[in-house]
């Protein structure tokens, strides 16, 4: 059985639709994979490659009674196929190159009442139709397979979304730009090419033969053109009677221009120089986790928690997000900061502090425990000391209140 079978089993293969789903926009539902070759080109492949491993680091969690077993098919395994890192990479990948991503519910033994994990498919042709009042989501394989998944058990996640009610824009704009790194590097290609052509043109002042010009040629070459001739300078006898060089001046692309074709592509992308070649700051690397990682964790989170639980479910707790230790990208001194200030204060326990740092945990019950420093104090209890109110000479008040702060207790009738 193949991987087709085993995701789309044989009741939920091909069905006979009988009408399109209608939408909003006034759209066809139809998606279309973009066949313009984004992947092929270095620059964006490098943009895309850098997107999707960070977008891998992502940790799933799974909130909610009896969570523990979805928990541990996305902490290690969502398919039979990949493992956790391999499905976020590959989720991410098709999301950024398509800006739109499906994901399939994994069964176990093909019932659909027994969810146990999920695949990112990326078909030819997406389109969502109807049955029944049902809308469903038929998907078209480049080998001619078609299947069905009902539209609500399907997972869609998009980026660039404007005309399609359910799928993201093509990447049909960023092609003037992909003509251009086309065309620069056909111009690099051209340059070598023709720094090898002929540089001279050398005219015999008498016929020859073919062969004996082709000799002459030989030894005027090596005579003058080769490394033999140290002196720079070229010497030709009466045979003939001109010899001009060729100046070729190949057009390449210049620095400047490289420069706004490269600044096009991260313009689109969200990217930058400091990102793609791992020499980010914490802060750039802040900026870029709010500004590309995070929204793609959000909507990771809603479409799975979306195609897994219902309204219900959900209502009592459960959900799937997907969430980075962000500081883990930190300098090790603001690492050091950072896990002082925050496990004196009870806001991170000591097997918190060990993640941060990138070390093994410490495996201990008192490692999750949470401390906080003893001088510290509500600012109206300054005078209080575990629990004892102290008059301003350290002794205890037996009025039960201290210096500036009023009794509460009724004055003695005797008005002692």
């Amino acid at each position: 059985m193949g991987l087709f079978e085993k995701l789309f089993p044989k009741k939920a293969a091909e069905r006979e639709m009988y009408s399109w789903f209608r939408t909003l926009g006034g759209y066809t539902p139809v998606y279309t994979s973009f066949d313009g070759g984004l992947y092929e080109m270095y620059l964006t492949r490098a943009c895309i490659d850098t997107f999707a491993t960070h977008v891998s680091k992502l940790k799933p969690v799974v909130s909610g009674p009896g969570s523990g077993k979805m928990g541990r098919v996305l902490d290690y395994r969502p398919n039979p196929w990949q493992d956790t890192k391999k499905y976020l990479y590959r989720l991410a990948t098709i999301y950024k190159a398509e800006n739109t991503a499906f994901i399939v519910p994994v069964y176990e033994d093909g019932s659909i009442d027994r969810l146990a994990g999920y695949y990112p498919v990326r078909p030819s042709q997406a389109q969502v139709v109807e049955s029944g009042g049902v809308p469903y989501m038929r998907f078209s394989f480049p080998y001619g397979q078609v299947a069905t998944v009902e539209l609500e058990r399907t997972g869609i996640m998009t980026q660039m979304q404007y005309r399609d009610d359910f799928f993201g824009e093509t990447n049909a704009a960023l092609r003037p730009v992909m003509e251009l790194i086309h065309a620069q590097n056909q111009s690099i290609i051209n340059g070598v090419k023709a720094s090898g052509n002929p540089r001279f043109l050398a005219q015999l002042s008498q016929n020859l033969k073919p062969e004996a010009m082709k000799e002459e040629q030989k030894r005027f070459v090596a005579d003058n053109l080769g490394p033999d001739n140290t002196g720079g300078v070229m010497m030709f006898d009466v045979k003939y009677s001109s010899v001009k060089q060729i100046l070729s001046q190949p057009y390449i692309v210049d620095a400047k221009q490289t420069e706004q074709i490269r600044e096009s592509v991260f313009d689109y992308f969200g990217m930058n120089d400091a990102i793609l070649q791992a020499k980010y700051t914490p802060d750039q690397w802040a900026a870029y986790y709010e500004s590309q990682v995070e929204p793609f964790a959000i909507e990771a989170g809603l479409v799975h928690t979306n195609m897994t639980y219902s309204m219900d479910q959900v209502a009592r707790g459960k959900q799937i997000a997907f969430s980075t230790n962000r500081l883990q990208h930190m300098t090790m001194g603001d690492k050091l900061n950072a896990v002082r200030d925050l496990f004196d204060r009870g806001l991170l326990n000591g097997e918190g502090a060990m993640e941060i740092l990138q070390m093994p945990p410490i495996g201990t019950p008192d490692a999750k425990k949470y401390y906080i420093r003893r001088e510290y104090a509500e600012v109206s209890a300054l005078n209080r000391e575990d629990g004892v109110i102290l008059d301003e000479g350290g002794e205890e008040n037996a009025s039960g209140a201290g210096p500036g702060v009023p009794s509460h207790e009724p004055a003695a009738a005797d008005g002692s």
